[in-house]
């Protein structure tokens, strides 16, 4: 699947709005369709064309007019051409042939002042762009379907279409398009929009037409509006007409929910599985969100960590001391990321051996930490945990019990007594007193 070349692609998008002929009502709605879906299909980061190659034809009465627009799109278009309608839907009187409506056709006589639908496709048919792709919204649009879109001498045994052609109709020919009291734009587009504007959660990179329309059959079904059809090669079908927006927040939560998992296991002393995974998820947030992003900054600082923890410190330390320097600037001194990171450097210098420079780090850290993010913060009372074993590792056990009482005591009071934190406090506290006795 892919996007189309916006170099090489057109799109003509007709719509009716209002009518001259008091038996065809205006249908206000039109104008907000039109406008929205030529600003979503043109939108720089998720359409499909160039704002200069979408040709907008609003309550356009000249059939003339029309047509030079349609030619000239369908001559210049190599690889997608779109042709868009919404309006009345007419019906010709002796052979029931589809007509587009215009803003002077006539109801009754629609064969000299509206767009026949089979000179559009004939139009259509004769560009050489690789994909076309037709998309009605007008009542008894699905008798579009009733012709092949391919030229009668272009059709080969066994084939009923030429492949890169593609019709979506808005409904069955024996039925209505809708425009619901309260909506701005008719049924089916808005809420094709809506999928082309807020994305298919969980759904792929690239929105398809073949996408779109399963999407829309779905939707329309629920409730209980008249379902779209389609006909086309399977070519068209395949191509895309933009990026699916909701696809990088679902992408986004995946690799929260990673890191989120890889976090847990480095906690739970399970570094070279965290190891494992943080590598990997680094290695995509590098690709997609650079080098100084954030949530990359972040893995690098809990793989850091995690390398220390699976036996390799002073390295460890290193690193962690280059990513704070890289917080420091990209997201500022005081960030709970940057936070972390001195803690997490004062671990791994003391793992090492350098237990005096983790001390000292740690009574900085601990002002900085009480002063951002405030004493009750259970990252500041675990600055303090890791305050008291470095003391109590570097030969000062009369400060480190201190500490660790208090420790308790205020992990007590906020966490409760039965809280794991409150009880590892304590079981270092009678570890250390019996190492002193």
């Amino acid at each position: 699947m892919r996007l189309p070349d916006p170099e090489r692609s057109r799109a003509v998008l007709i719509g009716t709005s209002r009518y001259t002929d008091p038996e065809l009502p205006d249908l206000t709605v039109v104008r907000r369709t039109v406008a929205d879906l030529a600003a979503t299909l043109t939108d720089t980061a998720y359409g499909a064309v160039l704002p200069e190659h979408c040709t907008t034809l609003l309550d356009v009465g000249d059939i003339k007019q029309v047509g030079r627009a349609l030619r000239t799109a369908a001559r210049a278009a190599e690889d997608l051409l779109l042709v868009y309608y919404v309006g009345h839907g007419l019906i010709g009187a002796k052979r029931h042939e589809l007509y587009l409506s215009l803003t002077d056709s006539e109801w009754a006589h629609p064969e000299f002042d509206s767009l026949e639908y089979s000179k559009l496709r004939d139009v259509v048919l004769d560009s050489p762009a690789a994909s076309k792709v037709i998309i009605l919204d007008n009542c008894f649009s699905g008798r579009a379907l009733s012709g092949t879109m391919a030229a009668p001498q272009a059709v080969v045994a066994g084939q009923i279409e030429v492949a890169g052609t593609y019709v979506m109709a808005s409904s069955p020919d024996d039925e209505v398009s809708l425009v619901l009291e309260g909506e701005d734009k008719t049924a089916f587009t808005g809420r094709l929009l809506r999928l082309l504007r807020e994305g298919v959660n969980d759904g792929p990179a690239l929105l398809s037409i073949e996408e779109l329309y399963l999407r829309l059959q779905h939707i329309m079904r629920a409730e209980g509006l008249p379902e779209p059809l389609q006909r086309g090669s399977r070519n068209a079908a395949l191509l895309a007409l933009g990026r699916n927006r909701a696809h990088g927040r679902t992408a986004e939560r995946a690799r929260r929910a990673r890191h989120a998992a890889a976090v847990a296991l480095c906690e739970a002393g399970r570094y070279e599985e965290a190891a494992e995974s943080l590598s990997a998820l680094l290695a995509e947030q590098q690709d997609l969100l650079g080098a100084d992003h954030e949530e990359t900054l972040r893995s690098r600082q809990w793989l850091a960590h995690s390398l220390g923890g699976a036996g390799a410190p002073a390295e460890s330390a290193g690193t962690l001391r280059e990513i704070h320097a890289l917080q420091v600037t990209v997201l500022g001194a005081d960030h709970p990321d940057t936070l972390r990171s001195r803690q997490f450097l004062a671990v791994n210098l003391g793992e090492s051996g350098r237990r005096p420079e983790a001390i000292r780090l740690l009574r900085l850290l601990l002002i900085d930490r009480r002063r951002v993010l405030g004493p009750d913060d259970v990252h500041t009372l675990r600055t303090r945990h890791v305050l008291a074993h470095n003391l109590a590792r570097a030969g000062e056990p009369d400060e480190a019990a201190a500490r660790l009482r208090e420790l308790a005591a205020d992990r007590e009071r906020i966490l409760g007594a039965d809280h794991p934190h409150t009880r590892r406090a304590l079981s270092d506290l009678s570890a250390l007193l019996g190492e002193v006795s």
